[in-house]
């Protein structure tokens, strides 16, 4: 990644607009339920537990017939908190860049079982542990990058890049777009290659909505 502003067209960005607002007429508003109690419990306490790594590995729909999930089971809830309080007071560091916020969040979330490799879970941890700043990874998020022509390295490292593309998004995109949160960047990357994706009312919505920055 580079400090580069991103040329995407304005026929991009409004493919992203469409997105999220596609994404959010179709999936239920009670569908973050689940994050957002992670979340407040979080908030709450500086830290996630064992049973809400589980809460959020259920939103996320990630599979638990695993060994990583019987060898997290195995420690100590009071040994994944110790990591998770790490990992939630770097990601919500505000002396630290976003990007190297969530670098050093990933690494907190290192040593547990699960957290070793991947990044769909932890990235799930971190953005429960600082909603304002982190964003979720997956498969489709990255296919979603690579749709609007920008490309993410496999890497180690690989969250905090994302995390810098989104930000760089943000600090480029025409309006509305600038305004939205990471969050929101990150489910519309998500629902631009989504399989039952029809963004064409959307889309034609979406250009009376944005305005293409002039330089």
């Amino acid at each position: 990644m580079t400090n580069r502003p991103f040329a995407l067209a304005p026929e991009q960005w409004q493919r992203l607009v469409s997105a999220r607002q596609t994404y959010t007429d179709t999936v239920s508003p009670y569908y973050d339920e689940t994050l957002q109690q992670v979340t407040q419990r979080a908030r709450d306490s500086g830290n996630i537990g064992k049973a809400d790594i589980g809460a959020l590995l259920m939103w996320k729909r990630l599979r638990a017939d695993t060994p990583w999930a019987a060898d997290l089971l195995a420690l100590a809830d009071a040994d994944v908190r110790r990591a998770t309080a790490a990992a939630t007071t770097a990601a919500r560091d505000t002396t630290l860049s976003r990007s190297s916020a969530a670098q050093a969040g990933r690494a907190a979330l290192a040593s547990l079982p699960g957290f070793r490799t991947g990044d769909a879970l932890a990235s799930a941890v971190l953005t429960a542990a600082a909603p304002d700043r982190m964003a979720v990874y997956d498969r489709r998020a990255h296919s979603g990058l690579r749709t609007l022509g920008i490309t993410l390295s496999h890497a180690p490292g690989r969250y905090s890049r994302y995390i810098e593309t989104i930000d760089q998004l943000l600090a480029d995109a025409p309006a509305p777009i600038r305004n939205w949160t990471a969050r929101d960047i990150d489910t519309a990357l998500y629902w631009i290659n989504h399989p039952t994706n029809n963004t064409t009312s959307a889309y034609q919505h979406s250009t009376n909505l944005i305005t293409t920055r002039r330089n």
